[in-house]
């Protein structure tokens, strides 16, 4: 059964997110809110997260996951970046983008795409996120919370929980936080392609 925790939107308790980054130290999946949905959540340094994932939402070892960082001196230990990805990102983030680059060595094989070596970074602008990152200490290895058949992410945290209460190990509700995923922009070429049109506004990159 999943442990259920009812935090504020924008001023975190403590307590709250501490113990959650300690769960998510233990191996704790963990259902919480973004900037454009709610999200699943695990350290990366979890063995089976990507795995437990996969079967929630039924994915296959193509899927993108995103690493959702703290700052942008995070994003550039995890992910190899140009001057020009440098520029338009810093400039776009915190937001509702996810940037897929070709990852760095510090990232574990099992969580980078099997062919392209890629991963997706984003840094997240939800104060609930933001500090249950920087709790941790390293980013989140993250997906949205879109379930199989449905087409829209799930937003009330109950629902969440009652909907997963068997596959998570704790639900973070800090209230609606919106129905519409990330921007994703696929920059691991040199240039940048809008794969995914979502919350952040794609034009700055077109």
């Amino acid at each position: 059964m999943a442990r259920y925790l009812d935090v504020h939107p924008h001023d975190p308790q403590p307590r709250a997110i501490e113990q959650t980054a300690a769960l998510l130290r233990d191996g704790a999946l963990v259902a919480y809110p973004t900037d454009s949905c709610y999200a699943l959540g695990a350290a990366m340094g979890s063995h089976d997260a990507a795995d437990r994932i996969r079967r929630i939402r039924h994915l296959d070892e193509r899927h993108h996951f995103t690493l959702v960082c703290a700052d942008f001196a995070q994003v550039g230990q995890y992910v190899i970046l140009d001057n020009s990805a440098f520029r338009a990102i810093k400039a776009a983030t915190p937001g509702p983008y996810t940037f897929i680059l070709p990852a760095t060595k510090d990232v574990p094989r099992r969580l980078a795409h099997p062919r392209k070596r890629t991963v997706g970074v984003r840094i997240v602008d939800h104060p609930v996120a933001a500090a249950l990152v920087r709790a941790l200490g390293e980013p989140l290895l993250s997906s949205s919370l879109l379930l199989p058949g449905e087409e829209e992410p799930l937003t009330d945290g109950w629902t969440i929980k009652e909907a997963l209460d068997h596959v998570v190990d704790v639900v973070i509700d800090a209230g609606d936080c919106g129905t519409e995923p990330t921007t994703v922009v696929d920059w691991s070429e040199g240039y940048p392609e809008v794969t995914r049109v979502g919350a952040g506004d794609p034009s700055r990159f077109a």
